[in-house]
């Protein structure tokens, strides 16, 4: 427990990044109170119950690479919960192959960078010899990209493949297949600086870096249940419904935080909520340029879910070519389907154009797409078809955004940001929530004179 004299923290949001900052404050010691708005913890990253099935949102994943998150489940106590694969192996499914569907795969060998992807890259059906061979040199350059860089933030990820001989085939069959799920976006509307860092840390750092890991439960059960249980066991008072109204510096150098009809004293705030929210929060002088925050743009994510009445797919995924349909994963048991049906969950990044169509019109789009890729679900009774749809799921990483993306440190002492939106050097991930509540509490505790030691950096 803490004791009274300890310095008082309140963290405004619940996602990854405030879960992350206040376990991070009161594991230092100090006396902390998270406030959300919504009834549940895990920001946009969550469950929801329909009918007898727990349905996730929309399907999250992560990378053996994503050592924060990793972080996060272990602390959590859920690390068993979302393993990682062995080995990188993902199916790619081509439909519009002119010799009918054709299957590929991108796994890796028991072999060091780059060698470990030399011999999927070598026999990839979904390009040419040529096209092969473009993609190892192109790699090789990519390699050596500084990400942070700010003259990278500038370009484009489409200008510089097309500079080093990528093809628009080897862009749709290789680097947006990637690209497009963790950066959600097409290379033409990706930051360099961005698509360098996926690139480089995911496949060209350690052989094992983008091995796949996923929940094998309902995410809630993560980032709500669990991680509710974890702010508990710390002394984190935690208030879900309390959306916060106003911060305001006292005049003896603390701060008030009005939230649920309360006012909350602390000498530590940390605004871990969307870009447009922390915006409307911050007291003035916070930042130089507030109105940057609302020039990041954000990019939108539709999820389609599809219940059939008998098994479809073998795979636990496959991401597909030469069709609307980008990822399809099976969400059978960690939803809690009982009996012959499976349920599917197709992920839809980059979704500007379909995220506001009537779920009918989906419905006649991705019921036959998936026919195409699945034969098997030709004559299936289709048991339930609904959709998500996350608007803002994540900030849009457009060529320049880099240069509008805070730090965690504002110029008021005593507050600090954290969210994927912020300078996490990553896109907007799982992993790059955690490491901006990283960021954000590692900045509050060195303010306070208390040493710190990051996570990360405790097996170094």
């Amino acid at each position: 427990m803490n004791d009274a004299q300890s310095p008082r923290a309140v963290v405004v949001g619940g996602g990854l990044a405030g879960i992350t900052a206040a376990l991070e404050l009161a594991d230092a010691g100090l006396d902390v109170t998270l406030v959300e708005g919504r009834p549940r913890l895990g920001g946009l990253a969550f469950s929801f119950r329909r009918g007898e099935l727990t349905v996730d949102n929309g399907q999250h994943v992560y990378l053996r690479c994503c050592t924060a998150y990793s972080w996060f489940l272990d602390r959590v106590d859920g690390a068993e919960l979302a393993p990682v694969q062995d080995r990188l192996d993902v199916p790619v499914l081509d439909v519009a192959h002119p010799r009918g569907p054709r299957l590929g795969r991108l796994r890796r060998d028991a072999l060091p960078v780059p060698l470990h992807l030399a011999r999927s890259l070598a026999t990839y059906p979904h390009l040419s010899l040529a096209e092969r061979a473009s993609v190892g040199r192109a790699a090789l350059a990519l390699k050596k990209l500084d990400p942070a860089d700010p003259a990278l933030d500038g370009v484009d990820f489409a200008t510089w493949l097309g500079r080093h001989g990528q093809s628009g085939r080897t862009i749709e069959a290789l680097w947006d297949l990637v690209g497009v799920a963790t950066l959600n976006a097409t290379a033409p509307h990706a930051s360099l600086g961005l698509a360098a860092m996926v690139f480089k840390t995911g496949l060209l750092s350690e052989a094992g870096a983008a091995d796949i890991g996923w929940a094998r439960v309902p995410l809630g059960h993560l980032h709500d249940t669990l991680a509710r249980k974890a702010l508990d066991a710390a002394g984190v008072r935690v208030g879900t419904r309390t959306k916060a109204e106003s911060i305001s510096r006292t005049g003896h150098g603390s701060w008030q935080v009005r939230a649920g009809g309360e006012t909350l004293d602390a000498e530590v705030v940390v605004l871990a909520v969307p870009q447009k929210e922390t915006h409307d929060l911050l007291p003035d002088g916070a930042l130089d340029d507030p109105g940057r925050l609302l020039d990041i743009k954000t990019a939108p994510i539709l999820n389609v879910h599809v219940v059939y009445d008998r098994k479809v797919l073998k795979q636990p995924f496959f991401a597909a070519l030469g069709s609307p349909v980008q990822w399809v994963f099976d969400r059978t048991d960690s939803s809690g389907l009982t009996g012959q049906g499976q349920y599917l969950a197709l992920s839809q990044s980059d979704a500007g154009d379909e995220i506001e169509l009537p779920v009918a019109e989906l419905r006649a789009r991705y019921l036959p797409e998936l026919e195409k890729l699945l034969p098997a679900a030709r004559g299936a009774e289709i048991l339930d078809f609904f959709v998500t749809r996350e608007r803002t799921a994540t900030f849009a990483p457009t060529p320049g955004v880099g240069r509008l993306r805070p730090s965690a440190r504002t110029r008021a002492d005593g507050l600090y940001l954290a969210g994927a939106w912020t300078a996490t050097g990553w896109p907007a991930t799982m992993e790059g929530a955690v490491r901006s509540g990283f960021s954000a509490a590692g900045a509050a505790l060195a303010a306070l004179g208390r040493p710190h030691v990051h996570p990360l950096q405790e097996a170094a």
